[in-house]
């Protein structure tokens, strides 16, 4: 007996048939989204209003490890903010090492508007 399988890619937003992953970055946090077209469309011209205005980054030394994923060196400055916010939020991080990435993720998620 043989089977079909078919895998159907889901847009993130509104559950209709995604046709591409977008991947962007902000504030040095990369993300992805499978969107359907018409998403993908609207996401780009919301982003455009700043790309065209914004500088593009290029050569800036970091490296891509094995899987592609841009390998950097981390930020003191913003490791040490979000140190502090998590603390004032009732977590328990360290005063040194790799901050989790469940309180990082949270750090960013307060600093988004609305």
């Amino acid at each position: 007996m043989a089977e079909n399988v078919a895998v159907t890619t889901l847009d993130d937003i509104d559950g209709s048939e995604a046709i591409e992953r977008v991947r962007f970055a902000l504030d040095g946090v990369s993300y992805q989204i499978d969107l359907s077209e018409q998403n993908a469309r609207e996401l780009r011209t919301v982003l455009g209003k700043y790309t065209r205005k914004a500088r593009r980054v290029r050569g800036s030394g970091q490296q891509r490890s094995a899987n592609g994923a841009v390998s950097r060196p981390p930020d003191r400055e913003v490791n040490q903010q979000i140190r502090e916010w998590a603390r004032q939020q009732g977590w328990d991080v360290s005063d040194r090492g790799r901050l989790p990435s469940s309180v990082i993720d949270a750090y960013h998620e307060s600093r988004r508007p609305g």
